[in-house]
């Protein structure tokens, strides 16, 4: 009865912005942003790849089609700066150039780990000191501890959520509905 109060005007503001505060949490999400192209990527990706990804969270990252997944599910609770911490910090350890070691060190540390960086990563007050330390002299380990812990977290944390979420249930059934 309220809702026939509301002048029109206002009912159609309001569902829009319903429309934009709504988190979507379907595999729809994670077709967008596949490596390759969805449909493509569906067919390629077995009930028995997808269901591995459930058997540790290493399985997960390691698999490029769960990685996506598992990025599409971060998106959906604001909380992606992780895992583009952990890769990056991946990526860094890959640097061969002593030159380019430093500016990549810098940049990732200002980017996830200074306090209020933009895309801040949540870490102890311990870890992020001696994080800045190391990165006043840096090695391939200089992120080794922050990296852990991040990755520890989104283990214990996002992992488990990612497992029961609709994102990777959809998945699972859009492979399994493959094979009837």
């Amino acid at each position: 009865m309220a809702a026939l109060l509301i002048p029109r005007r206002n009912r159609g503001m309001r569902t829009r912005l319903g429309c934009l505060s709504h988190k979507s949490d379907s595999y729809n999400d994670f077709t967008a942003i596949l490596p390759d192209k969805p449909n493509r990527a569906l067919k390629r990706l077995s009930t028995e790849e997808a269901t591995r990804w459930a058997d540790s969270f290493d399985v997960l990252l390691s698999h490029k089609y769960g990685l996506a997944a598992f990025r599409a599910f971060l998106k959906t609770e604001f909380s992606e700066e992780n895992l583009e911490f952990w890769l990056a910090c991946e990526d860094f350890k890959k640097t061969r150039s002593a030159a380019k070691l430093a500016s990549k060190a810098q940049r990732i540390f200002e980017e996830f780990v200074d306090v209020q960086a933009p895309r801040e990563v949540n870490i102890d007050f311990q870890t992020r000191e001696l994080t800045r330390r190391n990165v006043q002299e840096p090695s391939l380990s200089c992120f080794d501890q922050a990296q852990g812990k991040v990755h520890s977290l989104m283990e214990k944390d996002s992992y488990p959520r990612f497992l029961r979420s609709k994102i990777y249930t959809d998945l699972l059934s859009q492979t399994q509905r493959r094979l009837s």
